[in-house]
């Protein structure tokens, strides 16, 4: 695999300095990104860069994952109209402790080859002082050629600390440190950190004799409507299962505009372009195909076991012609995951340890109906199931027995209306 043809078929290569491409053709070449961890997980729009890292690496290249421990604590003004609000170092710590967890899950790490490495920025500079920054870092860049990246122009009128204005020369010295202790010449990232990432190739130029250091940037994601995704950004996708379950995680790509499926194919499959272009082909005029394989292939590699149980939670949310017996058949992993996207009610188990009416659950136990007269209204209308059974006596009792996987029941009224009721 040729990196940068990858980069291009793909549209993601947005820019590179002069010789990045002579460079890479001469063989292995260890290049870097930098996550800073102002939030607490990946997202898809930061998953790009990963992505990157993961043609770079199946490129035969050495790909650096370089965590903003340092950084982080900064705040990068790069797209941003206003000043950030600094977090707490113990919250900024948690969300990269957690970041590496999940950093681990999608490149291969060792020491051999091009086998991945982990840096964390913070000790580039915990045993450095304000005076040995000032001397060795601030003499390097001139001001006016730092307020010359969009970074800093585009924050002048509305205001821009020193302490952002620093992050340029924070990211600059980053490179030189692992150029110097990793010989890594590339660095990358997405193309609204153009501005910084040359600033770490003039940093190399400017410190180290005949040290030559490469740039390569990639597009943004953004949605056909031009809304990027952020971490900031409501609605994001993040990567952890906690914060977008991975049953959402999938309705997202099935969802998807037609008009974002090329570029999200492009962007995140690891197929190969003529796997890729033979799958459009035969799917031309069935958009929707394309779009569950690759709901599929992300779900399974972004949340691994979990895709079986997604696969059920949508037959349980929306096959019509779904039966008790395949209702019971469904594992409690999908059962948990069906209760985090419908409305859902504990009930106490010591409640069902004989006979209950279903009318004192769904009232009582419950308020999936606010009276028994609404209730009886249901049912006589034919509106109610129970474990996708038609209900046609109100006075109907549950017992254990009728527990899915011995803790849930799943009750619907109408063909929207679904509930669940979980026994603690």
């Amino acid at each position: 695999m040729n990196f940068l043809e990858e980069m291009e078929w793909r549209g993601m290569l947005h820019d590179m300095t002069p010789g990045a491409k002579e460079a890479l053709e001469k063989g292995m070449c260890t290049g870097y990104i930098g996550f800073d961890p102002t939030a607490p997980s990946i997202t898809i729009g930061n998953y790009v860069q990963v992505m990157v890292l993961t043609l770079w690496q199946q490129s035969g290249h050495k790909p650096i994952v370089l965590m903003g421990g340092a950084t982080g604590r900064i705040g990068d003004p790069s797209g941003k109209d206003k000043e950030r609000q600094l977090k707490s170092y113990e919250e900024l710590d948690g969300n990269l402790a957690h970041q590496v967890k999940q950093m681990e899950n999608f490149l291969e790490f060792g020491d051999s080859g091009n086998k991945a490495l982990l840096r964390n920025n913070i000790d580039f500079y915990k045993e450095m002082n304000v005076l040995d920054f000032l001397r060795n870092v601030g003499k390097t860049l001139t001001v006016n050629y730092m307020m010359s990246k969009d970074s800093v122009k585009n924050r002048l009128d509305s205001g821009l600390s020193f302490t952002e204005f620093s992050y340029q020369l924070l990211q600059a010295y980053d490179f030189q440190c692992l150029y110097e202790q990793d010989n890594c010449s590339f660095q990358m990232g997405g193309s609204d950190q153009w501005g910084n990432i040359t600033s770490g190739s003039e940093f190399i130029r400017r410190n180290l004799t005949d040290a030559k250091a490469f740039a390569v940037t990639s597009k943004l994601l953004a949605k056909s409507d031009g809304k990027k995704f952020g971490k900031s950004e409501k609605g994001n996708i993040w990567l952890d299962p906690n914060m977008t379950s991975p049953y959402k995680f999938y309705q997202f790509w099935l969802n998807a505009d037609d008009a974002d499926l090329p570029m999200f194919t492009r962007y995140f499959t690891l197929k190969t372009r003529s796997e890729v272009e033979q799958m459009e082909g035969d799917l031309k005029e069935d958009p929707r195909a394309q779009k569950n394989l690759l709901a599929e292939e992300l779900t399974r590699r972004i949340h691994g076991d979990s895709f079986q149980s997604v696969k059920d939670v949508s037959e349980i949310l929306f096959n019509k012609k779904l039966d008790t017996d395949s209702l019971k058949g469904m594992s409690e992993a999908a059962l948990k995951m069906v209760s985090d996207e419908i409305p859902s009610f504990e009930v106490p188990k010591a409640a069902l340890s004989g006979e209950l009416a279903l009318q004192d659950l769904v009232t009582q136990h419950s308020q999936i109906f606010s009276s028994l007269s609404e209730y009886r209204r249901a049912v006589k209308g034919n509106a109610v199931s129970l474990n996708k059974s038609k209900i046609t006596d109100s006075e109907i009792k549950v017992t254990g027995q009728d527990l899915l996987q011995d803790k849930y029941l799943m009750l619907e009224n109408g063909k929207k209306n679904k509930f669940l009721l979980e026994f603690c």
